[in-house]
């Protein structure tokens, strides 16, 4: 069987081509071990990726261990388990005189340095949100993150998706609400009771009228049109 050069180098750092390392799909771990217990099964995960013994800062190959380290990345269920994941790796000297860090901790793309959550659940946390409709607290409960985590996987998955600048207003609606008040009903007014005016110079509006007013005018435009949004409600 020909193999891959990940299989072929998952062999040689666990000794087996595992195929439960290719059912996981954590590129850059292989799975060593995995055994059943009540809350889910146990995978015992070790680095099966050359560059990660490469230092963060320079660049430079390790070549002298440090000792050992083990985390517990939480990921994505898998085949309707969560799994508990135990990766132990290694912690390496940089021998580069020239570099200010003298050791440092394997990480791979799954897992970035100092993270408890693989990237796939941040990401998926992102797009539940984004995608799916879900609230950013429902996204965290499903998921087993807290909600800043979902939060910021949110804003991280809207800044990949959405242009780094929105298109510029060139009509803005406005809708009053009459008889507002603590204790009090909201009326709003039919479509042809809503403003709309166009945009002008920077930081300001033209009203129906022709004068200009600020952005931050309270003040009601003098006439009023259903140009601005007039499917809204």
């Amino acid at each position: 069987m020909l193999l891959s050069k990940q299989d072929d180098h998952n062999r040689r750092a666990t000794g087996v081509v595992n195929d439960t390392t290719r059912l996981l799909g954590l590129d850059g771990l292989a799975v060593v071990g995995v055994a059943d217990d009540t809350d889910g099964p146990v995978v015992h995960l070790v680095t099966a990726n050359e560059q990660a013994r490469h230092c963060p800062d320079c660049g430079t190959w390790a070549r002298r261990s440090k000792g050992r380290r083990v985390t517990r990345p939480r990921d994505l269920p898998v085949g309707g388990r969560r799994p508990r994941l135990v990766w132990t790796k290694r912690r390496w000297r940089c021998d580069e005189a020239a570099c200010r860090r003298r050791s440092f901790t394997e990480s791979v793309p799954a897992v970035p340095p100092r993270k408890r959550l693989t990237t796939r659940v941040r990401a998926a946390a992102g797009a539940a949100v984004a995608d799916q409709g879900r609230t950013v607290v429902q996204a965290a409960r499903d998921h087993d993150v807290s909600w800043p985590v979902v939060a910021a996987a949110f804003t991280d998955h809207a800044r990949a998706v959405l242009p780094a600048q929105p298109e510029p207003v060139q009509v803005l609606g406005m809708t009053r609400s009459v008889g507002a008040g603590r204790g009090g009903s909201s009326t709003r007014l039919p479509v042809s009771g809503r403003a709309s005016w166009t945009a002008g110079t920077s930081g300001s509006w033209t009203c129906p009228a022709g004068r200009a007013c600020s952005d931050r005018s309270k003040a009601a435009p003098p006439r009023r049109s259903s140009t601005g949004w007039p499917n809204a409600i």
